[in-house]
């Protein structure tokens, strides 16, 4: 997938006439990108759209008019923007009180490190982002958002269409795995491809 540029980011009005078109269109394969990994975590793999929705809406927020802002957005968000044989994802421990916040964060630190994608029998691990690692990674306590990325060998892309897919997270405080419908895999095997 070819990374954005500076033309890909349409200026605020631009913008804003084609928003309520674009975020319908992000939501939709968003919902395909999900995936929801025991009772608090969801990974969410990004590809160009996902990323450019995530700039186009800080340039949005912050009223980001010059070329050198969107820049450093940019190059801050590219690095999450797979290449052929590769996933990339977002990864949120989604907490909304501060009680389970308190509980669960010092508990999963770490997380990051426990992801994998089973494909038949083999297990790929994630690595974390290596440019946002060292912003979300603490001694006493996780962040609730992480950036993962998992490369593929090529006879795990072969067989991504054919073996038992799943997500695994296998933290010593929280282990679950959940397999990969039909509408993900389809979706995740054009980002393998560098579609």
């Amino acid at each position: 997938m070819a990374l954005l540029t500076l033309d890909d980011i349409a200026d605020l009005r631009a913008y804003e006439r084609e928003r309520d078109a674009f975020l319908d269109h992000v939501i939709a394969i968003k919902r395909r990108r999900r995936v929801a990994v025991g009772p608090i975590v969801s990974l969410v793999f990004e590809n160009r759209d996902t990323v450019r929705f995530q700039v186009q809406e800080l340039a949005r927020a912050e009223r980001m008019v010059s070329d050198t802002a969107v820049q450093a957005e940019l190059d801050a968000y590219n690095p999450l923007i797979p290449v052929a044989g590769e996933l990339s994802a977002t990864m949120f421990i989604e907490l909304t009180s501060p009680a389970a916040l308190k509980m669960w964060l010092p508990r999963l630190i770490g997380i990051e490190r426990c992801v994998a994608v089973q494909v038949g029998t083999d297990l790929i691990r994630a690595e974390p982002e290596h440019a946002h690692a060292a912003l979300l990674t603490r001694d006493e306590v996780t962040s609730t958002v992480h950036y993962v990325r998992l490369t593929l060998a090529p006879e795990e892309i072969d067989a991504w269409l054919t073996e038992a897919l799943a997500v695994v997270i296998d933290h010593p405080n929280y282990a679950y795995r959940t397999g990969l419908g039909a509408a993900t895999r389809a979706e995740l095997f054009g980002d393998l491809e560098g579609r």
